[in-house]
């Protein structure tokens, strides 16, 4: 069975993270969407909303789970049997340090490979902080994340139907 982690902080999930899950669970027998717990990060949502947004937002996906772990992502990976660590870029400064990321898993874990795949275009200006900030104006968030995650963000900054604080 071929199966690889799609790991990152999904602070929140976006299109542009579900384009590359789907991508990869058509490659992949199973995937594992690994949220990483960072007690040195500070998140706008918590662990456990992140990964209930996830689910929501691959719950059509059958060879998909959702998980949280801390650590290595290659030790993480190592235990679930993955063969490969899939990343997605959205640019070239995405590369850079991706890369950098990259090396350093290779020499940690020579045997489990970094899969990088390319952002639809739609999706390739698109990032969790971006649309955290649109959200905190009241902006119309639609277009890059689930009609949920869209509800959860307007709600954490207080913002109503009118694109208002309230």
């Amino acid at each position: 069975m071929k199966i690889c982690i799609c790991p990152g902080s999904f602070d929140p999930v976006t299109y542009g993270h579900i384009d590359i899950i789907q991508r990869a669970a058509e490659l992949f027998d199973h995937v594992y969407v690994a949220v990483l717990k960072n007690p040195e990060k500070q998140s706008f949502f918590t662990i456990d909303e992140r990964l209930e947004m996830l689910h929501v937002s691959v719950k059509a996906m059958a060879n998909v789970s959702v998980e949280s772990f801390d650590g290595l992502v290659v030790e993480y990976a190592r235990k679930k049997g993955a063969l490969a660590i899939v990343r997605g870029l959205r640019a070239v400064s995405d590369f850079e340090y991706e890369f950098k990321l990259a090396a350093m898993n290779r020499n940690l874990a020579p045997d489990i490979e970094t899969v990088f795949m390319m952002t639809s275009s739609q999706f390739s200006f698109l990032s969790s902080s971006a649309v955290k900030e649109v959200a905190s104006f009241g902006g119309d968030v639609s277009q890059w994340v689930s009609p949920e995650v869209a509800q959860r963000l307007y709600a954490k900054y207080q913002i109503n139907e009118r694109g208002r604080r309230d």
